[in-house]
C-alpha cells in the first residue's frame, strides 16, 4: 500500500505532538507545582491517543512509521507519567498500580528490543494492549486530580474513577501481554524465515 510508506501525516503529527508535551507535563508538576493542571494535560494526552488512531483508520492515513511512533509514544508517556506521580505523595494503593505498570512496560520493552535484534518481524498492538493503555492513561491522571484538590467529594469522585480506569487498564494490559507470547514466537520464527530466504537469493 502506497500510503504506508508516508511520515507527514496528521497521525503522526499527533503522535510527535505528545511526545512534545512530555516535558510540559513533567514541568507542570515538578516546576510550576500545578498538580491539578499537569492532570488535566496528561487526561488529554491519553484522549489524543484515540483520536490519532481514529483519524488514521476514517481518513485512511496509517502508515508503516505510525505503526512504530504511536506506541512509542504511548510507552514513553505512560512510563513519565508513572514515574513522575511515584515522586508524588500518592496513597501506598496507587504507588502499588504505578509499579505494576512500570513493570509491565519495561518488560514489554525490554522484549521488543531483544526480538528486533534476534530478527524478528514487528508485532501489530492489538487491541487489548490499546486499550489497557488508554485506561491507564485516564486512570494516572484522575490519581493526581484526586490528590490536587482540597478533600471532598471532587477528591473521592476522582480516586473513584481512577480506580475504576487503573483496574480494567492492568487487566488488559496483562492479558494483552499473555497475547504477545504466542505472537512473538510467530514473529521471531516468520522474521528469520524471511532472512533466510533473502539470503539464499542473494
Amino acid at each position: 500500500m502506497a500510503g504506508a510508506t508516508r511520515v507527514w501525516t496528521i497521525p503522526n503529527a499527533i503522535s510527535v505532538a505528545r511526545l512534545g508535551c512530555v516535558p510540559v507535563f513533567l514541568w507542570l508538576l515538578w516546576g510550576a507545582d500545578a498538580g491539578l493542571a499537569a492532570a488535566a494535560l496528561l487526561a488529554v494526552l491519553g484522549a489524543t491517543d484515540w483520536v490519532d488512531g481514529w483519524i488514521a483508520r476514517r481518513y485512511d492515513q496509517g502508515s508503516e512509521l505510525g505503526k512504530v511512533l504511536d506506541p512509542t509514544a504511548d510507552r514513553v508517556l505512560l512510563v513519565a507519567a508513572a514515574v513522575a506521580l511515584l515522586t508524588q505523595d500518592m496513597p501506598g494503593p496507587v504507588d502499588v498500580v504505578l509499579w505494576i505498570v512500570l513493570v509491565r512496560e519495561t518488560v514489554i520493552a525490554a522484549v521488543t528490543v531483544g526480538l528486533g535484534i534476534a530478527g524478528a518481524r514487528r508485532i501489530d498492538v492489538v487491541w487489548a494492549g490499546k486499550a489497557g493503555t488508554l485506561a491507564v492513561m485516564f486512570a494516572l491522571p484522575m490519581f493526581l486530580a484526586a490528590e490536587s484538590v482540597p478533600s471532598g467529594a471532587a477528591s473521592v469522585g476522582f480516586a473513584v474513577a481512577g480506580w475504576g480506569f487503573a483496574i480494567g487498564g492492568v487487566v488488559l494490559g496483562y492479558y494483552a501481554a499473555a497475547r504477545y507470547v504466542p505472537a512473538a514466537r510467530l514473529a521471531l520464527a516468520e522474521g528469520r524465515a524471511a532472512r533466510r530466504r533473502v539470503e539464499v537469493t542473494t
